[in-house]
């Protein structure tokens, strides 16, 4: 699968998006404000609305019968779970206290960050990467069931129990269970539904072949549309905030970029040396790699303050995820032919 004209240059239109809405944010008088106000707690209407239409077509992609089946694979059940809920937040622990010793605020908050598993963007990443859909499905489900219940606990083990057993400075930190829960539903389940009954009436009505060749095609630009959409407002929203601490944004970027680039690179290695094929080990290493920057922005801002360092952390999250990101996409593209060269070209060509 050739990547669109509009995907090709994907890097331009975000560039834009993030131009546009440091923009809006600095320049246009009371927009943060009047986005602000559009809020359910600690939801934005306008951000969730952006990441629905951005995940919906991905979801709309999946075939579901598939996914029932990779649902049963232990060895990439068990891979996953282990990259993301444990390795994962293992690694951005370290990357904290190795990078940002000094700032208790900003350490918590990028902790917190580590914890929350991506359940949105991946699916977008992956499907970039011709990834393998219904495996992507299926791991942010698993992700979004472990967020529920495992959350709290890493939280509580990563900012208490395990600075108190390695004789550092502890944190402590309230987690609502009804916002993680919030987050799952609004920015999993929805999309995962809509995307299901797409699938359902529209290969019962149509046929599979009118539904991929036709209705999946038209609706797929909306995944752009809704990506460049919440771009636009989260850099409308925390911009201002961004271009006033730039020594505070560039002290949390560079244990991100490591540990994003760091996550992904040690999953592609795994999934290559378990001798994954090329979609499947795409996808686990997206899913390895991006997190839940809704959620962690959401738990950050309930329990410290929107003005607190943890909640300016966890803006820069996915600030500096998007981008990066992006360029592993066309990593992806570029070394599959070189570590895969015969599964590389069937997903290319599904």
């Amino acid at each position: 699968m050739r990547l669109s004209l509009l995907d090709r240059y994907l890097p331009v239109w975000i560039l834009l998006a993030m131009g546009l809405g440091l923009a809006l944010g600095t320049f246009v008088p009371g927009v943060n404000e009047l986005l602000q106000s559009w809020s359910i707690g600690q939801t934005s209407i306008p951000i969730a609305v952006g990441l629905l239409v951005m995940m919906y077509p991905p979801l709309a992609k999946v075939r579901y019968t598939e996914a029932k089946r990779i649902a049963g694979d232990a060895k990439l059940m068990t891979v996953s779970v282990v990259l993301n809920w444990m390795l994962g937040p293992a690694f951005m622990f370290a990357l904290a206290w190795i990078f940002i010793p000094d700032l208790p605020e900003l350490r918590t908050g990028l902790i917190i960050v580590g914890l929350a598993r991506c359940i949105a963007m991946v699916l977008v990443w992956n499907d970039l990467a011709c990834g393998n859909r219904e495996a992507a499905a299926v791991l942010v489900a698993i992700n979004s069931i472990f967020q529920v219940f495992m959350f709290a606990v890493l939280g509580w083990f990563y900012l208490q129990i395990l600075p108190g057993w390695l004789g550092l400075e502890t944190a402590s930190a309230q987690f609502s269970f009804g916002a993680i829960a919030l987050s799952v539903i609004v920015y999993l389940g929805i999309p995962l539904l809509a995307g299901y009954l797409s699938r359902v009436a529209g290969e019962a009505t149509k046929g599979r072949q009118w539904y991929e060749s036709t209705f999946i095609p038209a609706v797929s630009p909306l995944a752009l549309g809704g990506l460049l959409f919440t771009i636009t407002l989260l850099f409308s929203l925390q911009g201002e905030q961004l271009l006033a601490q730039p020594a505070a944004v560039a002290r949390v970027a560079i244990p991100l970029v490591v540990y994003f680039i760091g996550m992904f690179a040690m999953a592609l290695l795994v999934t290559w040396l378990m001798k994954f094929d090329y979609a499947t080990s795409t996808t686990v290493a997206f899913t390895a790699a991006g997190n839940n920057f809704e959620l962690a922005i959401a738990v950050a801002i309930g329990t410290f303050g929107a003005t607190s360092g943890q909640a300016l952390a966890g803006t820069i999250g996915p600030l500096i995820e998007v981008p990066v990101l992006v360029a592993l996409v066309y990593v992806c593209r570029w070394a599959g032919p070189r570590l895969f060269p015969q599964t590389f070209k069937e997903a290319v060509n599904v």
